[in-house]
C-alpha cells in the first residue's frame, strides 16, 4: 500500500521539480517533427462526478466538513474554488487494495493545508481519522470515508509539512 502511493507522488514530485530545471521548458515546447501545431491539453480537473445513494445528503457532509461546495444551482451559490497545487492523475490496477472496499471504484485525494488540523476537527464531528505515522519525502498522509463509505485521502504536501 505504501510503495504504491510512494510511487505515484514520488514521481509526482519529481515531474514537478524537473519543470524547474534550465532547459526543460525549451524541450516541453518542442513538437513532433510531423506536427509543426502545439498538442492541446487540458488544464486542470473540472469536476468530479461520481453516483450517490442520497446525493444532497452526501453533498451537504462534503461541504459541512471538507469545506468544498457543490455544483452552484443559483447565481447566488458559489462555486468550489481550489487553491493551484500539485494534481495526481493514477488509474490503479482493477484488483487494487489500496482503496479499502474491492467495490469502491474510486478515491479521491484531497490537499490540505494542516493535517493534524483537519483530522482533529473530523475527529471532533465524529469522523474516523486514521492517520498515517510516516512523514514521507514528499509529505503526509490521513485516510477518511465520506458517509456512504467511499475513501478519502487527505494529503498534506511537503512545503506545507511543519517538523514536529
Amino acid at each position: 500500500m505504501k510503495m504504491q502511493r510512494r510511487e505515484v507522488l514520488g514521481v509526482l514530485t519529481v515531474a514537478a521539480g524537473s519543470a524547474l530545471l534550465p532547459g526543460s521548458f525549451a524541450a516541453a515546447e518542442q513538437t513532433p517533427a510531423g506536427n509543426p501545431l502545439p498538442k492541446e491539453r487540458v488544464t486542470g480537473i473540472g469536476g468530479i462526478f461520481f453516483r450517490a445513494h442520497d446525493p444532497k445528503a452526501l453533498a451537504q457532509w462534503y461541504q459541512d466538513h471538507l469545506g468544498v461546495s457543490v455544483t452552484p444551482q443559483s447565481d447566488n451559490d458559489r462555486v468550489w474554488q481550489q487553491q493551484a497545487g500539485p494534481t495526481s492523475f493514477t488509474p490503479f490496477p482493477e484488483k487494487t487494495t489500496y482503496f479499502g472496499d474491492a467495490t469502491k471504484r474510486w478515491m479521491i485525494n484531497f490537499r490540505v493545508g494542516d493535517l493534524d488540523k483537519m483530522a482533529g476537527q473530523l475527529q471532533a464531528a465524529g469522523i474516523a481519522v486514521k492517520v498515517d505515522p510516516t512523514t514521507y519525502p514528499y509529505g503526509r498522509f490521513a485516510r477518511i470515508h465520506d458517509p456512504e463509505g467511499n475513501p478519502i485521502e487527505l494529503w498534506q504536501p511537503l512545503n506545507a509539512v511543519t517538523v514536529k
